[in-house]
């Protein structure tokens, strides 16, 4: 890991979900505040191949660095791709289409910001679900998914997003975990990490979900302790399409979705505004759990 000296800013973005006009506008108009920022892409670009390229070609043009974590929609394999390629093919394309674009993925070694605020590693991770987060009363992935289907929430996942040739996407899960915390492990001593993954490392911000059956899809058991044993600066992450502050255990947790259209025309803040991980932003944050704009009963993310 090579430090870069500089300035700047440390500045964090997901779920742009370009596929619609006004969010595609909202990533035409981003730009950093210096030559020596960073931004962070937290997943859910878009659906097709062509899109994501688009999106971080356009950002990596104009950041210094570009770290890119996959989302759901990003790995799907969606009926409108030319590109058919399932699961971890099309996770490897992804990748190979990031690294043309000098985007950093979390296959490359984890990069160390040494602008305001560092140095702190900064690790781009792909994680994905198990289906732990279960509901209350839920004590089996099956029952959890029996009750969801029966609330109408069901997760657009189950029928676009492949795990091949993992057998499910618990099991693609499980795999993605154990690589990456040898990784963690391996940082060097007293060196803080900012994850940035597409579901949060802990259930807590699940808590306000208006379907919390939702939660299933939206992370893991698995890391819910990562945050004790590593040494984390902040944590960002998206796809609750409920941006915003938490601190748990005294550790940070940043939601830093834009979302779609109907959800963001709903709130008084700029759409697409760039969150500032680094330096520390003095905004105002929530212990634990806070009030936060939930999901659709469609349940379609």
């Amino acid at each position: 890991m090579e430090p870069t000296a500089g300035a700047g800013q440390l500045l964090a973005i997901s779920d742009l979900h370009i596929t619609y006009p006004e969010n595609r506008a909202l990533v035409e108009a981003m730009r950093p505040t210096s030559d020596d920022d960073w931004l962070i892409v937290a997943g859910d670009v878009a659906e097709t191949v062509d899109d994501i390229r688009w999106a971080l070609g356009t950002l990596a043009g104009r950041f210094r660095t570009v770290l890119w974590a996959p989302g759901n929609h990003d790995l799907w394999t969606h009926p409108k791709d030319t590109v058919t390629l399932r699961g971890v093919a099309r996770y490897e394309h992804l990748v190979a289409m990031c690294r043309g674009l000098g985007v950093v993925t979390p296959e490359d070694p984890y990069p160390v910001w040494d602008g305001p605020g560092g140095p702190v590693a900064v690790a781009p991770l792909f994680l994905g679900y198990d289906y732990s987060f279960l509901p209350a009363g839920c004590a089996t992935k099956a029952e959890g998914l029996a009750y969801a289907e029966s609330t109408g929430v069901v997760c657009n996942d189950e029928y676009l997003l492949h795990p091949d040739p993992y057998p499910t996407r618990d099991a693609w899960c499980r795999a993605r975990v154990a690589e990456t915390e040898r990784r963690l492990a391996a940082l060097p001593d007293g060196l803080p990490v900012v994850p940035a993954n597409h579901y949060p490392l802990h259930r807590h911000p699940t808590e306000v979900l208006w379907h919390p059956e939702f939660a299933m899809w939206c992370g893991t058991t698995l890391t819910a302790d990562w945050h004790r044993r590593f040494p984390i600066a902040t944590m960002v992450y998206g796809h609750l399409h409920i941006p915003r502050t938490t601190w748990h255990d005294g550790v940070r947790f940043v939601e830093v979705s834009v979302g779609y259209p109907r959800e963001w025309r709903k709130r008084s803040e700029t759409p697409g505004r760039l969150r500032r991980i680094l330096p520390m932003e003095g905004e105002t944050g929530v212990r634990g759990a806070a009030p936060g704009v939930g999901r659709g009963r469609g349940g379609t993310q």
